[in-house]
């Protein structure tokens, strides 16, 4: 099997994920948008982008997938399947219209386009972005009030889905300071190597 992955985002978490899961993996370092490439991306995910998953002549496409498909090659309940799945797919959902859509905003904004150097989003798109981040912030704090992990008494793919954008707060400027329950849970996710990590060894 091959995992085609960057160091961005979503790449970052199917990395992660499977590092945690010890995924007998070939791990492929790609560029799919670089100008010389997409053409020929396109035969491995017609979205030009990644992580893509490769077994034999079957491509998955998408970090949620790939983690539910990693978790069941190792016979693992990282991706829950037993009554809490709802609860996992939630959290899965809620972090990407929610919390990581306003934390990818900022990141995009601080990290990326200075990387490829374009212009950075309008003023009022950033402070937005920050408003929304914070009352999502605020909301997940609430929830980890007496919470180690998101799903049950084990670390699961939702801690992961949800942290997404956490391990760039400070080159995205997110105000993790001011939640301190977040703080709390992402330091105690931070123990974990697979998720503080993911790229160690790697090309």
């Amino acid at each position: 099997m091959k995992l085609y992955y960057s160091r961005n985002l979503n790449p970052r978490v199917a990395v992660a994920v499977a590092r945690y899961l010890k995924s007998p993996l070939e791990y492929i370092l790609s560029s799919p948008r670089d100008p010389a490439n997409v053409g020929a991306f396109r035969s491995i995910n017609p979205n030009a982008l990644v992580p893509v998953l490769e077994e034999g002549e079957r491509r998955l496409w998408e970090t949620d997938a790939i983690a539910c498909r990693l978790s069941a090659i190792a016979g693992s309940d990282f991706w829950r399947t037993d009554e809490s799945t709802p609860e996992m797919i939630k959290w899965i959902s809620w972090s990407a219209y929610h919390l990581n859509s306003a934390a990818g905003e900022l990141y995009f904004d601080r990290i990326v386009r200075p990387r490829i150097q374009i212009p950075p989003a309008a003023p009022s798109v950033l402070v937005e972005a920050m408003h929304n981040f914070r009352t999502h912030a605020a909301t997940l704090d609430r929830e980890l009030e007496d919470k180690t992990w998101l799903v049950g008494d084990h670390v699961s793919y939702a801690d992961f889905r949800v942290a997404t954008a956490l391990p760039f707060a400070d080159g995205a400027e997110l105000p993790l300071a001011e939640f301190s329950n977040v703080k709390r849970w992402h330091e105690r996710l931070s123990e974990i190597e697979a998720w503080r990590s993911p790229f160690d060894g790697l090309t």
